[in-house]
């Protein structure tokens, strides 16, 4: 699947991503990760519920979801993303301790998770990979720091 936003600079990967997560802190650390990897942050949610209905508005070709958010928890919305479109690409964000919630939503299908707080480069590495992997048959997924 290629990103649908093709006109990134030389050496960058174009695309557009949904960041959840209901700390604003973390959301402008994914948007700097994003951004430097030639990406645009075309949404941001701060429920899981928000989430969603951003997801089925706007959607995007990438999606970082904090585990823990209000209304919602981060593993309902993947759930409910990814049974509407199974070819989401949905990377879960979470602080140490989540290892439980993290294994349900890699079985969901979420394709990576990454732990707070993001790296850049680790970060930028975890997206790249997640954005040019092809979908996956069954579940799966990864960990960067």
């Amino acid at each position: 699947m290629e990103p649908r936003n093709a006109t990134a600079a030389p050496g960058r990967t174009a695309f557009r991503a949904l960041v959840a997560d209901d700390s604003e802190f973390a959301r402008r650390t994914a948007g700097k990760v994003i951004a430097a990897m030639g990406g645009q942050v075309v949404g941001e949610a701060t429920t899981g519920r928000e989430a969603v209905e951003r997801y089925r508005a706007l959607h995007p070709d990438l999606v970082l979801m904090d585990i823990t958010m209000p209304e919602m928890p981060g593993v309902e919305a993947v759930e409910e993303i990814l049974r509407e479109d199974p070819s989401a690409r949905i990377v879960m964000v979470t602080s140490l301790g989540h290892q439980e919630i993290v294994r349900r939503a890699l079985g969901l299908g979420a394709r990576y998770f990454l732990t707070k707080p993001l790296h850049l480069q680790a970060a930028a590495e975890a997206l790249r990979f997640v954005l040019e992997a092809p979908a996956p048959a069954g579940a799966g997924g990864g960990h960067a720091g």
